[in-house]
């Protein structure tokens, strides 16, 4: 690879994990860790993936880090705090995670402020709506009586989805993508401020969300990632991630320019 495609490789900054983990090298450490399903389709689309650990947010951080990112993914984990969106834990609630909350929460709403293009799975989506004051059904069971959507075992069920004619998501994955993998027992509920559902399972759980005002914010209940065989979405990502870059880059004046300009004020005369 030459050296100028490697500069014209968009960065992409990827949230993670920060839990007890077993290692061959270290033993039992806490780490931070991604799946490698979440950074292969970004490598195969062109981008350079970062890894962005929970951490303390500080005063004029966050605004640098996502100054010097060209695209954002905030992928599966946890559930969210339901704290943040004003309800009280439901017993097959995940025990919170604040820090990460928090840090997700923050990075989020500075790349929409910047307008850095933004992906956001599973728990990401959820965390994007619960952010622009969205709220989520706790535990689909209790909504739809069934358990269809998280089999359990760390597996993943397929189910079909609708996806929204004219929608952001439409022009990157079509209206057809046949059945998608699904892990999840929390879904979307009210929607937050400016953003708009994009896809829908047969019993209408909310599967992808997007904001209109944003070049691109794509949230996806489902797991893209599991989805080597077609990855348009994290193509069209990358693409955008790397029409941000190429946004920030400030022209050089061309030489030819700047010698013509030093000859002329050489020649002007000098005034008595």
């Amino acid at each position: 690879m030459h050296t100028t495609d490697a500069a014209m490789k968009p960065v992409i900054g990827l949230t993670t994990y920060l839990e007890q983990a077993g290692t061959d090298g270290c033993g039992t450490v806490r780490a931070a860790f991604l799946p490698e399903t979440y950074l292969k389709p970004i490598i195969a689309a062109g981008g350079m993936p970062i890894l962005l650990p929970p951490q303390p947010v500080m005063a004029g951080m966050v605004e640098l880090l996502v100054s010097r990112l060209d695209g954002l993914v905030v992928p599966g984990g946890w559930d969210v705090n339901p704290a943040l969106y004003g309800q009280e834990a439901h017993p097959a609630t995940d025990a919170p995670h604040p820090e990460r909350d928090a840090w997700e929460q923050a990075l989020i709403q500075e790349a929409i402020r910047q307008d850095v293009p933004l992906l956001c799975i599973c728990r990401g989506e959820q965390l994007l709506n619960v952010t622009l004051g969205g709220s989520l059904h706790q535990h689909l069971p209790d909504v739809i009586g069934s358990g269809n959507y998280q089999p359990g075992g760390y597996t993943f069920n397929r189910i079909p989805v609708q996806i929204k004619p004219g929608s952001h998501l439409e022009q990157l994955i079509g209206t057809n993508p046949g059945p998608v993998p699904v892990s999840h027992h929390q879904a979307v509920d009210k929607l937050g401020e400016g953003l708009t559902a994009a896809a829908w399972s047969e019993d209408q759980v909310v599967e992808a969300i997007e904001r209109p005002a944003s070049t691109f914010a794509l949230g996806i209940q489902w797991h893209p990632e599991e989805l080597p065989e077609d990855f348009n979405l994290f193509r069209g990502f990358v693409e955008a991630a790397r029409g941000k870059f190429l946004s920030r880059l400030v022209p050089a004046t061309p030489p030819s320019s700047v010698s013509a300009e030093i000859n002329a004020n050489m020649a002007a005369p000098t005034l008595a």
